[in-house]
């Protein structure tokens, strides 16, 4: 394997979403009929927000247990669902595993710490349950589909196996990426792809192609669907997407959405695309937001619902990115929507210089009442190479995901 690839390897998925700035997207299932409705939809944004330590100390918790060397010790592209008997199942993009060791570290730093030659998987999945975090499964979760190509989980939801079923499953949407060349170091989006998971015992069952793009030839603008759950009782599941336009040196990149129906997000013929006035084919599709300037989204965003209003939050456009979570409001999935609204900027590390956040995921499935968002947190390191290595290995604590409680009010 060459030296460059090798240290692509390495490096995370949070260079790749924060320095290719690869879109994201969101799963979201809306209220029936809902997309039209705007009685009681108003303009919203964020009013407060504040740490969640509770959440965040977990997961530093459970990465810093040293009685195993197969499980999660960092890891970003956090994403979460409820499964049916209670407990949770976070997912992962870029893993570390390993052991974790105490303080100092070998350069005498304060933080705890892992070898160099910890192993990386490209995604893993880890079983909360009654709000602790209990075991990682076997990883990585989805083998790679090919050589010089990985899978990312992004969006999963639990949904019947098919329209009417009593029989439940796991559906992981994926995205798939192939080794690239400069800009696209981080990888060259290539498909969008859902995995199904058995209940209750979370076994891989198969994974279904739902949207080639090779055929796009321009990576800039080639589009992959999916991110975060929201659950309700519904009969569509609206699935938001973007492409890699700031990859392409452009401030923002643009959002997208499609549908499908309830129970058949693993079939690729159920899924139709918003195509400015209808749903429609995959070519036919086009931007819901985005200006490729001020206005956009950038690495991968999230959409939340506050009574009638969805809300979507994604880093600021241009060099706010690196540090500042702006939102939108509209009174569809398919807009138009407004903002962005004021933004603010969660907490990074005490080891400041050199550290960006990136991929804010809002998680009703911790949430009980309250909008709890997560974002990554990893080194700065356009090389993508040797030295982000070098920094999330002497601080783990820089490539594990945080959590704030946010505060809607008038927008």
């Amino acid at each position: 394997m060459p030296d460059d690839t090798r240290a692509r390897q390495r490096t995370g998925t949070g260079l790749g979403l924060l320095l290719a700035l690869v879109l994201g997207a969101v799963l979201l299932t809306a209220l029936p009929g809902d997309e039209n409705r705007e009685d009681d939809c108003r303009a919203r944004t964020v009013t407060s927000w504040a740490a969640d330590r509770g959440v965040t100390d977990e997961f530093a918790r459970y990465g810093d247990d040293a009685s195993r060397a197969d499980d999660w010790t960092g890891g970003d592209g956090t994403h979460s669902v409820r499964l049916p008997d209670g407990r949770v199942l976070w997912l992962f993009s870029d893993t570390f595993l390993g052991q974790v060791h105490r303080p100092p570290n070998p350069v005498g730093e304060s933080y705890a710490w892992r070898d160099t030659t910890a192993p990386m998987v490209r995604n893993s999945a880890v079983v909360m349950d009654d709000g602790r975090l209990k075991r990682t499964l076997p990883a990585p979760m989805f083998a790679d589909p090919a050589p010089g190509q990985w899978r990312w989980p992004v969006a999963a939801r639990v949904e019947p196996r098919s329209p009417g079923s009593s029989e439940q499953v796991v559906r992981v949407v994926l995205w798939t990426r192939t080794t690239g060349a400069h800009p696209w170091i981080y990888g060259v989006p290539t498909a969008t792809e859902v995995a199904t998971l058995s209940l209750p015992g979370l076994r891989l069952e198969g994974i279904t192609r739902i949207l080639d793009q090779r055929r796009v030839k321009d990576p800039a603008r080639r589009v992959l669907f999916g991110t975060t759950a929201l659950t309700h009782d519904d009969d569509w599941t609206y699935v938001f997407g973007g492409n890699d336009a700031r990859a392409a040196a452009r401030p923002a990149s643009d959002a997208y959405v499609a549908r499908v129906p309830r129970g058949r997000l693993a079939d690729p013929a159920a899924w139709r695309y918003w195509d400015g006035e209808r749903w429609s084919i995959p070519s036919h599709m086009k931007p819901v937001l985005g200006d490729g300037e001020r206005k956009g989204v950038g690495s991968a965003f999230t959409v939340a619902r506050d009574g009638g209003t969805y809300v979507l939050f994604t880093m600021a456009a241009g060099t706010e990115g690196l540090t500042t979570i702006a939102s939108y409001w509209a009174c569809s999935p398919t807009g138009p929507w407004h903002g962005p609204g004021k933004g603010f900027s969660p907490p990074l590390p005490e080891q400041r210089a050199g550290v960006a956040a990136y991929n804010p995921q809002v998680h009703p499935a911790i949430s009980r009442g309250r909008l709890v968002l997560s974002y990554d947190v990893n080194w700065l390191d356009a090389s993508g190479g040797a030295a982000a290595q070098a920094n999330l290995s002497r601080n783990v604590s820089l490539y594990r995901p945080r959590f704030v409680t946010l505060r809607l009010g008038p927008g």
